[in-house]
C-alpha cells in the first residue's frame, strides 16, 4: 500500500530478544518501527568482536526512541540515520537494526522493495557462498552434501589444519571456495606460503589472512598474493574506506558492523570508484537481516549471504535459496515477514 503526503507518527515499539540455536546460542535483537498499523523490521545480531550484546542494544535502543519520536512519515531517511548514529560512537549492530526497520517501513508505505530506492534490480543477485566451517574430515563430507545446490563453498580456514581441510574438500567436490582466515595466520610470510599453495586450488579470493591491524603487513600481501586479498575485521565504517584502500583487493561489507543499508550503499559505491571489489557478508542472522543485505546484493562482485541456512529456526519468511541463488520475494520493503508469533 501507499500512504498519502499527509504527516503520519512513527511508532517505536520496545525491542524484544530471541534465541537462534545454531552450533551456539546466538541472541539476535528484533525491532519494530510502525506508521499507521504498517510495521517494519529491523535485526541486530551481536557477534563478540563488535562488543555489542543484547542489553547493549536495548540501551541504545532505548536512547533512540526519543529522536524516533520526533518524526513523522514522510521523512528524511539520511537526516534521521546521522542523529541515531550520532547517539553513541559504536553500537552498529543496534543502529543497523533502525535502519533496516526505516527502509522496510519506507519500502512498504511506499509501495515498492527497498532496492528500488538505489534503482538497482532485484533479480540480478549473484551465486551466494555457504559456508563450511573448520571440523572433522567426516563432518565436513556431511556439510558438503548438504550444500550440493550451491555453486560457491565458503571455507573457514587459519588452524593448524588448513591444508586437511581443503584436501577433504577437493576429495568431494572441484566447485569454487571462498577462503576466510579470521586473521588466523600469524605473520605475512606464512600467509603467502599458503595463499601459493591455495592458487591452484580454484579459489576465488582470501578473506582477513592477517590481524586488522597489520596494514603494513596487508600491503606487503597484496603486492605479492596470487589471489584477492579482501578486508573484513580491517573495514567496519566509511571512515575506515580511505585508510585501507590501498592495503586490499576488496572489501567485505556488513551491514552490522557498518550501521545499516544507507551506510554499506555509500561504502559500496566510493569502493567501486577505489577499484574495490565488494563481498556483502553477513553475521549469523535471520531472513530479515539477510533480505536486507540482499537488497544491495546486484552491486557486488560476491555475496556471503548464508545466515539463514546455518541456524536451525529462522524467524522470517519471504527469502529463498534457489540452486545457490538468493531470491528475493519482490514485496516491498526488504520482502519479509514474521514467520510466527514472537
Amino acid at each position: 500500500m501507499k500512504l498519502s503526503s499527509v504527516p503520519h507518527t512513527l511508532e517505536f515499539k520496545y525491542p524484544f530478544k530471541i534465541a537462534l540455536y545454531s552450533r551456539n546460542t546466538t541472541a539476535v535483537v528484533i525491532t519494530e518501527i510502525s506508521c499507521e498499523g504498517i510495521i517494519g523490521y529491523g535485526e541486530a545480531s551481536m557477534p563478540p568482536y563488535l562488543g555489542e550484546s543484547a542489553e547493549t542494544v536495548l540501551r541504545f535502543l532505548s536512547k533512540a526512541k526519543k529522536i524516533l519520536s520526533e518524526y513523522k512519515f514522510p521523512l528524511d531517511l539520511e537526516e534521521l540515520l546521522n542523529r541515531i548514529d550520532l547517539i553513541e560512537e559504536k553500537n552498529t549492530a543496534a543502529k543497523a537494526s533502525i535502519d533496516i526497520a526505516l527502509h522496510d517501513l519506507k519500502g512498504k508505505l511506499e509501495g515498492k522493495p527497498c532496492y528500488e530506492f538505489w534503482n538497482l534490480k532485484g533479480y540480478e543477485a549473484p551465486n551466494t557462498s555457504i559456508t563450511i566451517g573448520m571440523d572433522e574430515p567426516e563432518v565436513i563430507l556431511e556439510k558438503l552434501k548438504d550444500a550440493d545446490a550451491f555453486k560457491i563453498l565458503k571455507v573457514k580456514l587459519g588452524g593448524v589444519n588448513d591444508v586437511d581441510i581443503v584436501h577433504t574438500i577437493r576429495s568431494y567436490t572441484d566447485k569454487a571456495i571462498s577462503v576466510d582466515v579470521n586473521q588466523g595466520w600469524t605473520n605475512k610470510e606464512e600467509a603467502l606460503e599458503r595463499i601459493q599453495w591455495l592458487k591452484d586450488k580454484n579459489v576465488l579470493f582470501v578473506e582477513q589472512p592477517l590481524k586488522k591491524e597489520d596494514l603494513a603487513g596487508a600491503v606487503w600481501l597484496k603486492e605479492r598474493s596470487p589471489l584477492p586479498i579482501i578486508a573484513d575485521e580491517s573495514i567496519q565504517r566509511y571512515a575506515d574506506l580511505e585508510r585501507i584502500k590501498d592495503c586490499f583487493h576488496g572489501i567485505n561489507v556488513k551491514l552490522m558492523k557498518c550501521s545499516g543499508l544507507n551506510e554499506a550503499h555509500k561504502i559500496i559505491l566510493q569502493a567501486k570508484k577505489y577499484d574495490l571489489k565488494v563481498l556483502i557478508g553477513c553475521m549469523s542472522e535471520t531472513s530479515c537481516a539477510i533480505s536486507a543485505a540482499a537488497q544491495l546484493s546486484s552491486l557486488a562482485d560476491w555475496v556471503d549471504l548464508d545466515g539463514p541456512l546455518l541456524i536451525k529456526k529462522d524467524l522470517f519468511k519471504g527469502l529463498s535459496y534457489v540452486e545457490g541463488k538468493i531470491v528475493l520475494s519482490g514485496k516491498p520493503g526488504i520482502g519479509v515477514e514474521r514467520a510466527e508469533d514472537l
